[in-house]
C-alpha cells in the first residue's frame, strides 16, 4: 500500500499544478540543494542524483510521508544549461539556444517509507527552438520569468513561446512527466485516474501522441 499522505519536494508553481491531475491531495515542501553538477556528470545522471537529493532532503522534514520530487535539466550538446544566475547568463542560455535543438531531461524521484525504496526515472525530450530576435530575449528577461528556469525559459510562456516544435513528453520540458511518475505509483499498486492522458493534454493545451508508449512501457 501506498501511504496516504504525499508530499511534493519543490517550489515550481508549475510542478505544483501539474502534480494536482494526480487526483490525490499533496503537500508542497520545498527545499534546497546544491544543484552543481559534479565533474565529468553527465545531464540524464545529473537530473536523478538531484531529484533523488530533494527526495532525502525531504525525508528529513516528512519521513513517513511519501515523497515525490523532480529535477529538470537543459542539454545543449552535452552542455547542462542550469538555472540562470542573473539577466547576463539568462541571455546567453538564450542565444546559445536560439534556432537550435537541444535535449531536455527530468527526473522524478518517488521513495516509498514503508518499503524504504526510492524509484528514479528520466523522461527526455527533444526541443526545437525558434528563431527569436534579440528584442524578444529583451522583453521576456524583462518578465524576470527565465531566472527559476533550467535553460532560462520555459517553454509554455504565453508571449515569448520560445519553441517551434518539441518532440517527447510535453510535461517533461514543463517539468513533471506526469506517465513517468505514474509508472513508478503504478509498480506500488496506485491506481491512476483513467483520464490522465487527457487531463495533462488539457492542462497544458499540448497535443501528446507519445503517453500510450510511455505508459505501457515494460518494467
Amino acid at each position: 500500500m501506498i501511504p496516504e499522505r504525499w508530499v511534493l519536494a519543490s517550489a515550481s508553481p508549475r510542478r505544483r499544478a501539474l502534480i494536482t491531475l494526480l487526483g490525490h491531495p499533496v503537500e508542497i515542501l520545498p527545499v534546497e540543494i546544491d544543484e552543481s553538477p559534479q565533474p565529468g556528470e553527465g545531464p540524464p545522471a545529473c537530473a536523478a542524483r538531484l531529484a533523488r537529493a530533494k527526495v532525502e532532503a525531504a525525508r528529513l522534514q516528512a519521513p513517513e510521508a511519501l515523497i515525490l520530487a523532480a529535477d529538470t535539466v537543459v542539454d545543449l550538446e552535452g552542455r547542462i544549461l542550469g538555472k540562470p544566475a542573473d539577466a547576463e547568463e539568462a541571455r546567453a542560455m538564450l542565444r546559445a539556444l536560439h534556432g537550435r535543438a537541444h535535449l531536455v531531461h527530468t527526473a522524478v524521484a518517488v521513495h516509498h517509507p514503508p518499503r524504504g525504496e526510492t524509484r528514479v526515472e528520466v523522461a527526455t525530450a527533444r526541443v526545437i527552438m525558434r528563431s527569436y530576435a534579440d528584442e524578444e530575449i529583451e522583453a521576456y528577461l524583462a518578465t524576470g520569468d527565465p531566472f527559476d528556469k533550467a535553460g532560462a525559459y520555459a517553454v509554455q510562456h504565453p508571449t515569448f513561446r520560445p519553441a517551434a516544435a518539441v518532440e517527447g513528453c510535453y510535461a517533461a520540458v514543463v517539468g513533471l512527466p506526469l506517465c513517468h511518475l505514474t509508472r513508478i505509483l503504478r509498480r506500488w499498486g496506485w491506481t491512476p485516474p483513467a483520464d490522465l492522458p487527457d487531463r495533462c493534454q488539457a492542462a497544458l493545451t499540448h497535443r501528446c501522441s507519445v503517453y500510450p508508449e510511455i505508459l505501457n512501457a515494460p518494467g
